[in-house]
């Protein structure tokens, strides 16, 4: 038979372990996104972003080169931002779905990249029409296609 106070001291252990998990779940939606203050595409990628649920804090910066050159964002899949979730790099306009997909598997991989500044990605909407780009894997000098998006007439 349990007692009041040993019922009382499970419900504590309990509610302290549901508070140490709930910055891990938090974590998952929060992202740190290093941009121009300039942007406007930026600045959509992160309305994209927040609309899928993601919490996002945005760092303007003067030079973002020096922040991609810190996390090993290799150059040729540079874009306009660069972003951190979960320890993860998020280079360019990636897709939400994408970088939640990515923190499900959570594969052995520095991070996400969609180079340049595909028409019709997310925060590069055209109306009608969005062309095709690839979202790459990269680390460790390797890329491999993550998820690709054909051409489009919207």
């Amino acid at each position: 038979m349990i007692d009041r106070r040993s019922l009382l001291l499970q419900s504590i252990g309990a509610i302290g372990l549901a508070s140490i998990a709930a910055p891990a779940v938090f974590a998952d939606n929060s992202i740190v996104v290093y941009k121009s203050r300039t942007c406007g595409c930026c600045n959509a990628w992160i309305d994209h972003l927040e609309a899928a649920g993601f919490s996002v804090q945005a760092r303007n910066l003067a030079d973002v080169t020096a922040i991609k050159t810190r996390y090993n964002v290799p150059q040729e899949m540079w874009s306009c931002h660069t972003a951190i979730v979960n320890d993860f790099v998020i280079e360019g306009h990636v897709p939400a779905q994408d970088i939640r997909r990515l923190l499900e598997q959570r594969p052995q991989i520095v991070g996400l990249a969609v180079p340049g500044m595909p028409a019709g990605s997310p925060g590069m909407e055209v109306d009608g029409y969005r062309e095709a780009y690839d979202v790459w894997a990269f680390g460790d000098g390797q890329l491999e296609a993550f998820a690709r998006y054909s051409q489009q007439q919207l």
